[in-house]
């Protein structure tokens, strides 16, 4: 190997300690979640709800959309109550008042709350008669506002959401049940299955002494980590660093001399579907903020009425998703040629048959959603071709299965290409780490499969969350710093002994703190404590390897400046690509690093999971991160796909520009701001009125501060679309394709050596 062996060594163990870790949590997730009772009775035998009922509400409240509208355990959209502590609160003060009202009457309410009454041995749970009445209130509540509401104000789900009144028990049958685990205590614990999670004063829900410690211990843990990383950093950012490579100095070759193969030239095609996607998902971005604004409306028109709100979120999230596989899609069939030198026959072919099983997927799901929100579809249909409603697993199974299946499909296409490569080098080295971390997109998407709406909440949620955090977070971004390096490498500018010492260090890094670091989504979701304390304390290290890409990323400006020759025609061609590089370091730092451990700690996540802080981190995170990089991606393959006065400098400025001063606009002015004032809210008033529809209309102006910020970032997509679509309709005259089996020239030739 080009490096010591003990990289390989140090990067295998960390992987079987976060897993090792990670499979003692799913045992104990499968142990200890909460029970779902067999029946829910009152106290003279009245049957009120069946595990039946439950698991089916669950589904019913998954695939009619409604995690896009409201959450369960903090998880879910923004705009609709938190339904575990909407129905919480509305039950103590219903029973508080069927006991007369006053300080004595909800003490009282309070205690039997508490009490634990399912009989495990009857598989029963047994409700008082106050209780039987708040259920039968709150029904009464939620089939007016709500499921059954005359009119689309307010967003929400759409008038008559849900017109079967069977239906409509069963959800919030369901909700009564989250409810019901969030205060009643474990067997033997002084806290619920949900860690006394959602604070709420009238049932005695407080922070418990495990969310205290171990935010305590977390912070000691970021602290002493990242000192250490910068102790280290310091000692050896010779060893380390991209700028440990030799002063060489390049000749790059211009982009219209480089030769392309079919296959690189049907990327074109991809990036312009992706820019197209991405400004579709930037429109509904701004519709689904506005709903925030302007109650029930979009600018005196009601949108809500075809577009409700949950329809828009979903396709939103979706399509974020979508366009960023799909870049990544295309970065790894056009850069296999040039790691290889060559491509096989048929490439071309086959990744045209990805592109259009992935626009199936894509259109399929699309509609299959909104068929599922609007009722359309019944039965197994609902969750099989409609939408299985979990959030970032909202498709069909169905679409689930085709996406992974096309997932396989590209590695196929890159094995294919790499097959060479492969079996000249040693395991372990850049080829090796390249088409391994492109195994893992399939492999940790396909865990999603685990994922069943009528599942046990818990249990769904852990593997559900091994998608978002797994795969988004760890192996995406694994992905994405290999892509980064390898494309480093093929532009001559940093060697390939420096680029597989960084990722073996990233590797290891993000291993230590990300694996485990997954937990710090279900500290409240019905987990035990277990999870609460290693989720806390691996996910502060989740900061330590953004830190040493946030110092790394300054060197990533500095490639172009230290590659100039001749002055002209030679110079370095990708200072835009390597700006949204940059922009990727910033973003990596400030909202995965910073928004996202400020969200972590568990005595902070008690009191905003589920507010805008939470959004404020998934917007600067995903979208400054994978976004940015996705756009990275397109602009670098551009430079060979367009002609050279097809790529507009000024185009590409403008973009880049607008996209980073754009997405700041919105954490800064308006998803940060609200979600400090969320959070003064949950903890003066409770956490029920922070997520209430009373809460955003008294703050309804800093929803408009954040137009601007929306407008800007829309106007930056347009260069995206115009250029990616010259690409498919004026592709590049680059010189003649290499034959099958042909090897392909380098992009630059080295000039001197100091």
């Amino acid at each position: 190997m080009l490096i010591s062996k003990v990289w390989l060594q140090a990067t295998l163990l960390t992987f079987f300690i976060g897993f090792a870790i990670l499979g003692y949590l799913a045992l104990r997730v499968y142990e200890d979640h909460p029970p779902v009772p067999g029946r829910v009775v009152s106290e003279t035998g009245e049957v009120l709800s069946t595990a039946d009922d439950i698991r089916n509400g669950q589904e019913l409240f998954l695939t009619y959309g409604m995690m896009q509208y409201g959450s369960i355990y903090g998880h879910g959209a923004y705009l609709g109550p938190d339904f575990t502590a909407d129905y919480l609160h509305r039950q103590a003060v219903e029973m508080a008042r069927f006991y007369g009202g006053g300080p004595a009457a909800e003490d009282r309410v309070g205690r039997e709350l508490r009490a634990n009454r399912y009989d495990a041995a009857t598989d029963t749970l047994i409700w008082n008669e106050a209780q039987v009445s708040a259920f039968k209130a709150i029904c009464r509540h939620y089939d007016a506002e709500i499921l059954d509401r005359e009119k689309s104000g307010g967003g929400g789900l759409g008038p008559h959401a849900v017109k079967d009144p069977i239906e409509r028990r069963r959800i919030v049958a369901f909700m009564a049940w989250t409810s019901w685990t969030a205060v009643a205590r474990r067997p033997g614990l002084p806290h619920s299955y949900t860690n006394n999670w959602p604070p709420e004063s009238l049932v005695g829900n407080h922070l418990t002494e495990e969310a205290v410690v171990w935010s305590v211990l977390s912070i000691i843990a970021l602290l002493g980590g990242t000192g250490l990383l910068l102790a280290l950093f310091g000692r050896y950012s010779t060893v380390l660093g991209w700028h440990a490579t030799d002063e060489r100095r390049l000749r790059f070759r211009p982009p219209a001399e480089v030769a392309l193969t079919r296959g690189q030239r049907s990327t074109a095609w991809y990036f312009a579907i992706v820019a197209l996607l991405f400004l579709v998902q930037t429109l509904l971005g701004g519709a689904t903020a506005h709903y925030h604004a302007e109650s029930g409306g979009f600018f005196g028109i009601d949108l809500a009425k075809y577009l409700p709100y949950n329809l828009t979120r979903t396709w939103h999230l979706q399509l974020g998703l979508f366009f960023v596989v799909a870049s990544f899609l295309a970065a790894g069939i056009f850069l296999v040629p040039l790691i290889a030198g060559r491509e096989p026959r048929a490439q071309g072919k086959l990744s045209f048959l990805l592109l259009g099983a992935l626009v199936i997927v894509v259109v399929g799901s699309l509609v299959g959603e909104a068929a599922s929100y609007k009722g359309w579809l019944q039965g197994s249909a609902r969750s099989f071709v409609g939408a299985q409603g979990w959030e970032y697993l909202d498709l069909g199974r169905l679409w689930q299965i085709l996406l992974i299946i096309g997932l396989v499909l590209w590695c196929v296409i890159l094995f294919r290409g790499l097959r060479g490569p492969l079996k000249s080098e040693r395991v372990g080295e850049l080829p090796h780490l390249f088409f391994y971390s492109a195994l893992t997109i399939p492999l940790f998407y396909a865990v999603g499969l685990a994922v069943r709406s009528q599942g046990d909440f818990a249990v769904a949620d852990f593997w559900r969350f091994w998608v978002v955090h797994l795969w988004v977070e760890d192996f995406l971004e694994l992905f994405t710093t290999i892509m980064v390096a390898y494309v480093f490498v093929l532009l001559g500018v940093v060697s390939q002994k420096v680029a597989v010492r960084v990722i073996y260090f990233d590797i290891i890094l993000y291993s230590l703190g990300g694996v485990v670091g997954t937990m710090h989504h279900l500290y409240f979701s019905g987990t035990p404590a277990v999870h609460m304390a290693l989720g806390a304390a691996f996910s502060a290290a989740e900061v330590i390897p953004l830190t040493f890409l946030t110092v790394e990323a300054w060197s990533f400006l500095q490639i172009g400046e230290r590659q100039q020759v001749d002055n002209g025609a030679h110079r370095f061609p990708h200072r835009w690509a390597v700006l949204f590089l940059a922009a990727v370091g910033f973003w990596n730092f400030l909202g995965a690093g910073v928004f996202g451990f400020l969200i972590n700690l568990p005595v902070v996540s008690y009191y905003q999971i589920g507010t805008h802080l939470t959004a404020n981190h998934a917007h600067a995170a995903m979208m400054g991160v994978y976004g940015m990089l996705a756009i990275a991606l397109m602009v670098f393959c551009l430079k060979y796909l367009l002609r050279p006065e097809d790529f507009s400098e000024k185009m590409a400025s403008f973009s880049f520009w607008t996209l980073n001063v754009g997405l700041a606009w919105m954490v800064l002015v308006n998803l940060f701001p609200l979600g400090v004032l969320q959070l003064g809210d949950v903890v003066t008033k409770g956490y029920w009125h922070a997520r209430s529809l009373e809460f955003f209309e008294a703050h309804t102006y800093i929803e408009w501060l954040r137009l601007p910020g929306d407008a800007i970032f829309i106007a930056g997509v347009v260069p995206l679309v115009v250029m990616t679509l010259k690409a498919v309709f004026r592709p590049s005259k680059n010189a003649p394709a290499p034959a099958a089996g042909e090897r392909t020239a380098p992009l630059f030739t080295e000039v001197t050596s100091p």
